[in-house]
């Protein structure tokens, strides 16, 4: 099937990103969400990328209007039939996925790919709330996604080798560079990065540094561009809990607890820059 319209689950962070990105390379695109104020956010999110974009002349203002107009707001599952390819991209919550796949795979067209952008969370057991297992795969695209070039590309245990060079073949086309990883709990890219950030909480759960000083050290010591616990301030204190969760129930070892400073921040409601505080202030 040839893809022309990408439908998009979810218009937050990511799943703005990623309807932008799908826009600005060619696609016509169906941002959805659960409310109308949701999908404005996204738009608002997607236009403020595109700003900058023009005043940094990356874009002209002629392009920016362009790429808006290629993104439809929907606030109905229903709108997916005119989908030829779906990415969910909404919160890394198991029981909401596979809810949103049961309803995909009834409302899309037969032989659309449902692909979900998890981070963590099975792509065999998302694939078993559908009728199309073969046709579902995990496409976990990187945050901030309109500047991240890495695409992991997940195979559950029925997806297709056809499904998975489709899903391969559109990443390239949406300028992203894709890395196949096998369906295991938090994929390759959190399976390592996780643990990492999990540390660095008990570090400064455990009083061995300032939250500066921990990303200091690791920005200077280690050439990271940005320290551990800004970027758990980046990608959401909740979504960190859910995959070091996840880690642990998966495999079923100590090493992946998270940390008791890490839950009672998310307890507090403190979830980094989307709330205006984590380990830093916003």
């Amino acid at each position: 099937m040839e893809i022309k319209t990408i439908g998009v689950v979810g218009a937050g962070q990511m799943g703005s990103g990623i309807a932008q990105v799908a826009a600005m390379n060619g696609f016509e695109v169906i941002m959805n969400d659960i409310k109308d104020a949701f999908v404005d956010r996204g738009f608002s999110a997607i236009e403020k990328s595109l700003v900058r974009m023009v005043k940094k002349e990356i874009i002209s203002e002629a392009r920016k209007g362009e790429v808006l107009g290629a993104i439809e707001g929907s606030t109905s599952v229903e709108d997916m039939t005119k989908a030829d390819f779906v990415v969910e991209a909404a919160t890394e919550n198991e029981a909401l996925k596979l809810q949103i796949f049961t309803a995909l795979d009834q409302a899309c067209r037969e032989g659309v790919i449902l692909s979900s952008n998890t981070s963590s969370i099975s792509i065999t057991r998302i694939a078993g709330a559908t009728r199309r297992p073969e046709l579902v795969v995990g496409m976990h695209f990187m945050n901030p996604v309109p500047m991240m070039k890495l695409v992991e590309i997940i195979k559950g245990l029925a997806t297709s080798d056809a499904t998975f060079e489709t899903t391969r073949a559109l990443a390239l086309d949406m300028g992203k560079t894709p890395v196949p990883a096998n369906d295991f709990p938090g994929f390759i890219s959190n399976r390592i990065l996780m643990p990492m950030i999990n540390e660095a909480v008990y570090a400064l759960f455990e009083g061995v540094g300032t939250p500066e000083d921990i990303d200091q050290v690791m920005k200077l010591g280690m050439n990271h561009p940005m320290g551990p616990l800004a970027l758990a301030d980046l990608i959401g204190l909740d979504t960190c809990l859910s995959i070091m969760q996840v880690l642990q129930n998966g495999f079923g070892e100590s090493k992946y607890r998270p940390c008791p400073l890490l839950k009672k921040y998310v307890d507090a409601g403190w979830l980094g820059r989307k709330s205006g505080k984590g380990f830093y202030t916003y």
